[in-house]
């Protein structure tokens, strides 16, 4: 090799590495957030104030629950279609997911106004405060992976399927993913022993 020769580097291998290691912290700390309130629910859950049971409708809720759960399906759809290299799937895909995530949201509110309406209020107790809390941020959390989704649907016309496009899909499996484990332990913890 000649002495003036001059060696490039490919670095994008190792920012790849550092943003992935970047969001598996970022999940941990939700992660630490949802224990934390899984945990104060759990010591919140006594017999003072209104009880949650007698404001619970299991059948909304189950139907809030197929509504997300459905809608990671159709985002692996999306990942598929984006591993086709198909832009327009992968869209339709990704508005399928929106609709379902915006009508599980849409059922929370709907719950929460008539839950409030009936008397069972984030300020009748300890525990109320900890289950609008609980319920409300993953709520919060899926409402925000919502936005990520528009922002994506947005931006695949204009940047098509690259590497850059690729990471953030997988970024937002990996979020939309964790928002359905999460649901899982509050559908079972907050709605079925709830409604004990």
């Amino acid at each position: 090799m000649h002495a003036d020769a001059v060696v490039v580097h490919d670095h994008h291998g190792e920012h790849d590495a550092i943003d992935v290691f970047g969001f598996w912290l970022y999940i941990m700390t939700d992660c630490i957030l949802f224990g934390c309130l899984f945990a104060t629910y759990l010591v919140l859950n006594t017999p003072h104030g209104p009880a949650l049971k007698d404001y619970l409708d299991l059948y909304d809720v189950l139907v809030e629950t197929f509504f997300l759960l459905v809608s990671n399906f159709t985002f692996c759809l999306a990942m598929l279609a984006l591993n086709q290299n198909h832009v327009r799937r992968v869209q339709f895909w990704l508005f399928i997911t929106f609709l379902l995530g915006a009508s599980f949201v849409f059922l929370e509110v709907k719950e929460f106004i008539h839950m409030a309406g009936e008397g069972f209020r984030w300020d009748v107790s300890g525990h109320a405060s900890s289950f609008f809390t609980l319920v409300g941020t993953h709520g919060f959390h899926v409402s925000c992976g919502l936005i990520w989704i528009l922002f994506l649907i947005i931006q695949l016309p204009f940047f098509k399927i690259t590497h850059i496009m690729r990471r953030r899909m997988t970024y937002l499996g990996l979020f939309w993913n964790f928002l359905d484990i999460v649901w899982i332990f509050v559908f079972t913890i907050v709605y079925l022993m709830g409604a004990l």
